[in-house]
């Protein structure tokens, strides 16, 4: 979206890049110890993020290059059925990152064809992290990470059946 002020067009992002760079400004010369400890912080959120960010920047690069709306309807798509779910729960379960570095990603699946069952499968399936798996074990034994397991897939599952049924 682009917004005139004066003879200037500002898209959204920029506008917003620039009102936070005069609020930095701002609360320097206010705080110069407390803006210094703000921007230390922004930096280590970036060190985290980053690497997750560029992941699903090359998923999505990879998605638009090969994958097309007819491809992803017949893989995830409401006429996918069980397949479909299975492949979410499967990519969900093995996702990485922070949660919301894959937001961009489902959309554009969304906007090719990607049914909301699929989404919200694999936004639920998301919890379960096979790495984390051992540590669950020798904290809680097999038997209840077992039966932890596969009701989070299962309620993942229905989750996002309800949700397609709902939307």
């Amino acid at each position: 979206m682009k917004k005139t002020v004066g003879k200037l067009k500002w898209k959204g992002s920029r506008g917003f890049f620039i009102f936070v760079l005069i609020v930095y400004v701002g609360v320097y010369a206010l705080s110069p110890s407390g803006t210094v400890a703000a921007l230390k912080n922004c930096g280590g959120i970036l060190r985290q993020i980053a690497f997750p960010l560029c992941l699903v920047f090359v998923f999505m690069v990879l998605l638009n290059r090969f994958l097309n709306p007819e491809g992803v309807t017949k893989y995830i798509g409401k006429e996918a059925g069980f397949r479909g779910l299975f492949l979410a729960t499967a990519a969900g379960i093995l996702s990485v990152g922070p949660v919301y570095a894959w937001y961009p990603l489902l959309r554009n699946l969304r906007e090719k064809g990607a049914s909301n069952a699929a989404l919200a499968t694999f936004l639920g399936n998301r919890s379960v992290k096979p790495f984390l798996i051992p540590v669950m074990i020798s904290y809680f034994g097999w038997s209840y990470v077992l039966i932890l397991t596969v009701f989070t897939i299962m309620g993942a599952v229905a989750v996002g059946l309800g949700v397609e049924k709902l939307t």
